[in-house]
């Protein structure tokens, strides 16, 4: 068997798997989130890319345009609910409606648990947690008027494994994971499915690491089954289409782990 890892995929032709389809997506000004609303307009989907700096969701929806896909930028901080209810309510003007929501953002730090602050964990929560819950009770209205949709939320690989310096992240994320198995109980009678993906993936944060850390980011990768970090548009955002899709339209609850086989 070779030892060679696995090449990366390549990102999907453009095609009309989502054609007629509305997806905002928070945190969509770069990384995982980045390569999700690439992912989703290559799959024909109205794309609406939320952030909060809105001149990198605009330099991604103008990424997108250069392909042929339908992107619209709207400024987002997800801590603020006024400014959630705002985008979900551009949304509804501009299209008429929404077929999912996809739950990317979320400001990440790094402690001991020993020196763990009350500010930590509020950041995690209200990055998280809250704005997760306040970004699916704005869509929630527009997802039933549609007659169903799909929501994917991400949690995390840290909070799994448990990994150190991770405590209030994993805490946050772990909510997440929670909040989404109860909303697939309560809105499956709407049609609404609500699913949780566990990325490991090459983040603005990890390829700086590998530049920074080359040795120790290798030893990282040996720990990954497929011998790569998993792409943000190839891997991720592909997945996530098939979630938005009809492909997997009994999946609700559960939680979809790509990590590579990482251990």
């Amino acid at each position: 068997m070779s030892s060679t890892p696995t090449a990366s995929p390549q990102s999907a032709e453009p095609s009309d798997r989502l054609a007629g389809k509305v997806v905002l997506v928070t945190g969509a000004g770069q990384g995982i989130g980045r390569g999700t609303a690439r992912a989703l307009a290559r799959a024909g989907a109205d794309v609406v890319l939320a952030g909060r700096t809105v001149t990198k969701c605009e330099a991604v929806a103008a990424e997108i345009e250069e392909f042929g896909g339908s992107a619209f930028a709207v400024a987002c901080d997800v801590t603020d609910r006024a400014q959630i209810d705002a985008a979900v309510a551009a949304v509804a003007r501009r299209f008429g409606g929404l077929d999912a929501l996809v739950n990317n953002a979320q400001t990440s730090l790094q402690r001991l648990i020993a020196e763990t602050s009350p500010e930590d964990v509020e950041v995690c929560w209200r990055s998280g947690p809250l704005a997760t819950l306040y970004a699916m009770q704005a869509a929630l209205p527009l997802l039933r008027a549609r007659g169903g949709g799909s929501i994917v939320n991400f949690g995390s690989s840290t909070a799994i494994d448990g990994d150190a310096t991770f405590g209030a992240y994993a805490m946050a994320k772990e909510a997440i994971r929670g909040l989404s198995r109860v909303a697939a109980r309560e809105w499956g009678r709407y049609g609404i499915r609500v699913n949780i993906v566990v990325p490991v993936a090459l983040s603005p944060a990890a390829a700086d690491f590998s530049r920074t850390e080359p040795e120790r980011f290798r030893a990282m990768t040996k720990n990954i089954a497929l011998g790569r970090m998993g792409d943000p548009e190839a891997d991720i955002g592909q997945a996530v289409v098939a979630l938005v899709s009809d492909d997997l339209a009994y999946l609700t609850g559960d939680t979809l782990m790509l990590t590579g086989g990482a251990r």
